[in-house]
Order: C-alpha cells, then structure tokens, then sequence
C-alpha cells in the first residue's frame, strides 16, 4: 500500500493501464511536454511516447471526435479536457454520437473523457462548474464521480476497461488535498455500485465526489452529539445505484441527499423520486435536500461560499432531520 494523493491515484491508473494495453492512449490540450493542466499526465509522454501522449489544439470538439472515431478501430482513447466546463463545446459529438453508437449499430465505443470539475476553488463560472447531469440524463453514457483517491484510481481503470464510453470527473479541490492508503497491486473499482463511508443509525446522507468529505465531517461533529449519520458515496451517477440508495434509507429511515450541484435538475431529485417509489414506507420525515443554489458560480470567495453547501449547512440540517 502507499500513500496516493487523489491526482496521483489518478495519474498512476492511467499509467497501468497504458502499460497493461497497448490500444490504450490520451489526447487532449497541452497533455504531453507540459503534463496536463493539472499535471495528471506529467511524465506519461517520456514514457509512451508522443504516439500516444497527444498533444491537440483546443478544439473539445475534435478532442471528442478523434477520440470517437479511434474508439471504432479497436483503440481506447482517454480524452483530457482541462475543465470540465468546455466539455459542452463538444455536445454534439457526445450526446448525438458517442452515445448513441451502441444503441444504433452495435458497436462499442471505449472512450473516457475526463477532467476537472468542482468549485471551492475560486475559479469562477467558466472552471468550477458540476456539468455531470447534462451527460447523466443522455442514455449511453456512464458518469463517475469519485470521492477517494482508491476509488479515483480503480475507477479509472475500470472506465478505461469499459467497452462504453465513460465521462470522469476528478474534483479539483481534492487533487492535492486528500490521500488515500491506494494498494500497489492491480485492483479496479465496479462502475456502478455505491459504497458506504460511514455506517450510521440515525440518518442517511446520500452524496458523491467533494461533498463526501463535508459529509463525514458533519458525521464526526454530529457523533458528539449523539446522532449517528451513515454516508452513502455514489461514486457512478449512471448507473446509479438505486439499491444502495434504498437500502440505507430503509436502515436509518430519514434521508438527506447532498450535492455540489445546483439544485434545480441536480441528481437530488431523481434520488428522492427513487426514495419515494421504493421506500416511502419506511420514512419517518421527509427527505431534504443540500445543494448549490441556482445561480453560476460565483467568482467571489464570499459569494462562492454562500452559493455552496457547508458544514454549517448540513450539521444544522441533521439535527432538524433527527428531531422530526
């Protein structure tokens, strides 16, 4: 075992599946020489090569369309975007196209698009925004979302392993602030199966990526009160995990469901109708919802701040939940 950041998790993934299929390579804007914006493919191209660390102007849309077009020959492209944010340059190409391919015709289609997503950062509107539901509501694609940098790394090999095409967020905030016990040995992650982060009695908090962490630091400071929260970590958002989702909330019965994303049409709601069709019954108060608030995201430390949810946010939540 060894000590990984999350953006070494990922990074290191990559690397081994490189090493372990040679059909496997990345594209995407400034990936070779310099590494990636981020630094994810920071020494890959000394490695492999420039045949496969390729460097591409910046144009999502072509980024998109060669890595399409190379998934069809056999070959499993990983196509960087230095924020997730730009990927909507290519929404025709990956709602019209590549999702659509095995439903049309049959044929596999084994391309990852990744990149950074996440505010809390201080980016602004253009690079801190959670786009994942625009690719969740098209049928054909999946959509990860790690939280830890174990999950980070074997979901990453998993979604390269996939014959369909996965879009990979890596939450920027949690490149250099997290690590993880990541094991040396070849392992991967199920695409589509949640976890739990934290048993618990009382309630459940359902969540995925960055708002983990928020969560189980609620849990902690919420412990001391007595109140025992179980966390539940998506990890994919399609598939989700519907089984998951209901079993904790048949345990705890109270549920709140916790997000990054803006509210209106987050996967929030979708997760409460999930609640509300398969274990209405069981709820002993009504199911809530933490989300960003249905505005851009802010430019302004403060203003970003109030548009996210916070630690307050939840805690403050939980209590009220508890004593319903």
């Amino acid at each position: 075992m060894a000590q990984l950041t999350y953006l070494e998790a990922i990074r290191q993934g990559i690397w081994e599946e490189m090493e372990r299929d040679p059909a496997v390579f990345c594209l995407g804007e400034d990936i070779g020489i310099y590494g990636g914006a981020f630094k994810i493919t920071d020494g890959l191209i000394d490695r492999f090569g420039p045949e496969r660390v390729i460097d591409t102007p910046i144009a999502e849309s072509a980024i998109v369309g060669a890595a399409f077009g190379a998934s069809l020959t056999g070959m499993r492209p990983v196509a960087e975007f230095q924020f997730m944010d730009f990927i909507g340059c290519a929404m025709n190409q990956i709602s019209n196209m590549v999702a659509k391919t095995h439903y049309l015709w049959g044929a596999p289609a084994p391309l990852v698009l990744r990149g950074p997503s996440g505010g809390n950062v201080h980016g602004g509107p253009f690079h801190s925004q959670n786009p994942e539901m625009w690719f969740v509501h098209n049928p054909g694609l999946k959509v990860v979302c790690p939280a830890t940098a174990y999950d980070a790394k074997g979901l990453i090999k998993s979604a390269i392993r996939d014959n369909n095409p996965v879009v990979f967020f890596e939450h920027k905030y949690l490149y250099r602030r997290i690590k993880d016990e990541v094991p040396e040995d070849d392992y991967v992650v199920p695409l589509g199966e949640a976890r739990i982060a934290r048993e618990g009695r009382d309630l459940s908090v359902i969540t995925y990526a960055a708002m983990v962490h928020l969560a189980m630091e609620a849990a902690e400071l919420l412990a001391k009160e007595g109140i025992e929260i179980e966390v539940l970590d998506l990890r994919t958002l399609a598939p989700l995990d519907a089984q998951a989702v209901t079993a904790t909330v048949k345990k705890t019965n109270k549920a709140i469901i916790l997000h990054e994303d803006t509210r209106t049409g987050g996967i929030g709601g979708e997760i409460a109708a999930i609640i509300n069709e398969e274990a209405f019954d069981d709820l002993d108060g009504p199911i809530v919802r933490i989300t960003a608030l249905d505005t851009p995201v802010p430019f302004s430390p403060p203003q970003e701040e109030r548009f996210l949810p916070q630690l307050r946010d939840v805690v403050e939540k939980a209590r009220w939940l508890k004593a319903y």
